[in-house]
């Protein structure tokens, strides 16, 4: 396996385009901007597909191109191009025009350097051949249907990328990121007297294949995808109306991500359009209650040495016990609101400007121990895993559809349910929070954050949580 291409060949070598001159083109776009940056981008992905016993899908596929963006004031322009050319770029530079004719601003400092580095260079796609990426499968699909007769189908995915970027600023300052991203998928169906249900369990991270290649991940992987189905053979119709909720460890921080991560961006409380703007200092959740985001944590996907504008990544404090403390930022919605950028301005690809995004999000641990916390709730749910999802940022309100959730009768966990939703107020739920676990848990690294049109990988988290008086729609007549 080999360390990445040295980025000036795949930019500037192999493109014709000179560092030097290109430094110059930049710095005289964006004189009269308050910022901007231009972001290079050279990126590899494959995925393999794998069901029914054999391989049903495989492709590679290369991009490399610019995003051009020129900001004044609250005004962005932005252009971008799949060709790394002088040529291209000039004719990116006259939609800058746009917000920088008339303006005298005055070019924003780059970000502070970072010595730090959260993952490896190295490229994932590169180190392992094409059939031993199939035989993975083939194992898996074995191993799946060995373990229990009534697995009628097995579905496993491979995915992996590889993504080299430059972010170049008018005064001249560089800055270079290599960032790998690999990730596992397992879906198990299994039938019972006519019935059949689905199970899905899925890990990854920044790092390189052969961790998953392991055989305590896949085989865990299959584990976990297998309970859930035959679960959910036994489930019964889930009941409805408000109840005491039981939150499970690590991956039902996807509800909190939706419900309450998105409405402490910075944008949506700029334009105040979020129902946490204008409360910083105020108390928005109960005590104990304390959520962050981190996309400093080595080698998790949400994860980034230096945000899409630069920027090192770091921990950001947004609720405290209970009191909203901050919000995620990107450079534009910072610099309007008299803060500092926070690492968190992301884009999905060259062809995307920057927002902010979250990267890791997640809610502490607090000192409860789960078992009494099941112990105390004398009739309720238990949700374990979720689904899908949707939400309104303004109002907070969302729908959570739960994949494994199980009755709660005399503080012991009874029956599993199927067509159980949590439906609430994101903002609402947090100052019904009544016990938090000592056991938070990050997801297994299969995220993904939606925004504007825009996708990018996240993480989230939290520890065993009870809320009381949560809205259940349930199947149950």
């Amino acid at each position: 396996m080999t360390n990445t291409p040295d980025a000036n060949t795949l930019f500037y070598a192999d493109t014709g385009l000179d560092p030097d001159r290109t430094a110059r083109l930049v710095s005289d776009t964006l004189n009269g901007c308050d910022d901007g940056e231009l972001y290079l981008q050279y990126a590899v992905s494959e995925s393999f597909a794998f069901d029914d016993g054999r391989l049903k899908a495989a492709s590679f596929d290369t991009q490399k191109g610019f995003g051009l963006r020129g900001v004044a004031g609250e005004m962005t322009a932005f252009a971008h191009a799949n060709e790394l050319s002088e040529a291209a770029i000039l004719r990116a530079a006259d939609t800058i025009k746009v917000v920088r004719d008339g303006h005298g601003g005055t070019l924003a400092l780059a970000p502070r350097p970072t010595n730090a580095r959260r993952y490896t260079d190295m490229n994932p796609l590169a180190g392992i051949d094409f059939s031993a990426k199939v035989a993975l499968m083939q194992r898996i699909d074995a191993a799946a249907r060995a373990r229990n007769p009534q697995v009628v189908q097995v579905s496993a995915s491979l995915l992996g990328s590889w993504s080299v970027v430059e972010i170049l600023r008018g005064d001249g300052s560089r800055v270079r990121d290599v960032r790998p991203l690999v990730r596992l998928n397992v879906q198990i169906v299994a039938e019972k007297n006519g019935r059949r249900e689905t199970g899905f369990h899925g890990l990854g991270g920044r790092y390189l294949y052969d961790s998953l290649f392991e055989d305590t991940a896949w085989e865990g992987a299959i584990d976990i995808a297998l309970a859930q189905a035959l679960t959910n053979l036994d489930a019964v119709d889930a009941p409805a109306g408000q109840m005491t909720v039981v939150l499970g460890p690590g991956w039902p921080g996807i509800l909190l991500h939706e419900a309450i991560g998105h409405g402490l961006e910075g944008d949506f409380n700029r334009k105040g359009t979020s129902a946490f703007s204008g409360r910083i200092g105020e108390r928005v959740a109960a005590p104990g209650v304390t959520v962050v985001d981190d996309g400093s944590i080595d080698q998790r996907r949400g994860s980034l040495t230096v945000d899409d504008e630069g920027t090192p990544t770091s921990r950001t404090v947004l609720i405290e016990d209970g009191i909203l403390k901050g919000y995620m930022q990107d450079r534009l919605n910072a610099r309007l609101m008299g803060v500092d950028p926070t690492g968190n301005g992301r884009r999905e690809s060259f062809a995307h400007a920057p927002m902010p995004r979250m990267t890791n999000t997640f809610m502490l641990g607090g000192s409860e121990d789960p078992g009494n916390i099941l112990s105390s709730v004398k009739k309720g749910i238990y949700a374990k895993s979720f689904g899908g999802g949707q939400v309104d940022i303004t109002s907070g309100k969302f729908v959570f559809t739960c994949t494994e959730a199980y009755e709660i009768e005399g503080g012991k966990l009874g029956r599993p349910l199927k067509g159980a939703t949590l439906i609430g107020n994101g903002p609402d739920v947090l100052t019904r929070v009544k016990a938090i676990g000592n056991d938070m848990a990050l997801d297994e690294g299969v995220g993904i954050c939606g925004k504007g049109g825009q996708s990018v990988p996240a993480g989230v988290g939290q520890p065993t949580l009870l809320i009381d008086g949560l809205t259940v729609g349930g199947t149950a007549a």
